[in-house]
């Protein structure tokens, strides 16, 4: 089991630099995990495709469905004092700290590509070329 920030998640399924690392560690471990969060994190992100002219919207309804059955039974609400906690003592964002939190509370890793969480919480992130790697 692994706790997989939003960026991660969008990888799988918006073609990009980082597409073939993310299924790579799909294939690797296929127990992702995730704060409620990343469903708010991933709409936006579809929604701006969709502003942008990149997807129609009916693609990005497809999207969000495959990506939420995906990561069905496996999302999990955060303790807000953790959050807050996390967040107060680095310079990461209180979104950011919630997938920190999870992975704290769950013992995993924290797999992203986020350089400033990797920074800040090297004992439990690890980027998602590390854990390919690994």
């Amino acid at each position: 089991m692994i706790v997989v920030d939003t960026n991660i998640i969008g990888y799988l399924y918006l073609s990009g630099e980082w597409t073939a690392q993310a299924e790579e560690a799909l294939k690797r471990d296929a127990n992702w995990t995730a704060p409620l969060l990343w469903r708010s994190e991933m709409r936006s992100v579809l929604l701006s495709y969709v502003r942008k002219g990149i997807l129609r919207l009916e693609d990005a309804q497809q999207i969000m469905d495959e990506a939420t059955a995906l990561m069905r039974a496996r999302e999990y609400e955060v303790i807000s004092s953790e959050v807050l906690r996390l967040a107060s003592g680095s310079k990461c964002s209180a979104y950011d700290c919630e997938f920190v939190a999870l992975a704290e509370d769950l013992s995993v890793p924290l797999v992203t590509v986020d350089r400033q969480v990797i920074g800040e919480f090297p004992e439990i992130a690890v980027s998602l070329q590390e854990f390919i790697e690994a």
